[in-house]
């Protein structure tokens, strides 16, 4: 399997600033949410979009001092999957590459709104447990690609 990372674009940005109350002892529980979706192109194979997002809202159970949704979306031209492992390593390694521009993203809007930057953890690994396995075995065999 070969892949190819063609670039990245912004699907959504959005930042609300909620009027939330919390008292100067009390912990904030920040908790994203993030989710993916793989598309790929009607009659061109090759050509892959991997949709990754995060989502924060405040509820009234959770309040939380603004609501984020952020989505964007890279570009990666794949070729040679012989198989759904081949395609599922593509995904956790396309998902890795995606996810640091999903952190500075995250990080700028929560600073251009003139709050305390929100820094999302870098992830060693995977941020969605469907792919500890995988991942795992990928890291231990050396050969990625």
């Amino acid at each position: 399997m070969k892949y190819e990372f063609k670039g990245i674009t912004g699907e959504e940005l959005s930042f609300k600033l909620n009027r939330v109350k919390i008292a100067p002892n009390d912990k904030l529980d920040i908790k994203p949410q993030f989710s993916r979706q793989v598309r790929k192109v009607n009659g061109n194979d090759k050509l892959n979009f991997l949709a990754l997002s995060v989502k924060i809202e405040s509820t009234d159970e959770e309040p939380k001092p603004f609501n984020i949704n952020v989505t964007l979306v890279g570009i990666f031209e794949v070729e040679d999957v012989k198989n759904n492992d081949e395609e599922r390593k593509f995904v956790i390694e396309a998902t890795k590459i995606v996810y640091p521009y999903l952190r500075a993203a995250v990080t700028n809007l929560t600073a251009n709104a003139y709050i305390a930057p929100l820094n999302l953890p870098v992830i060693a690994g995977t941020i969605f447990p469907e792919d500890r396995d995988v991942y795992a075995f990928t890291v231990g065999d050396g050969n990625l690609n």
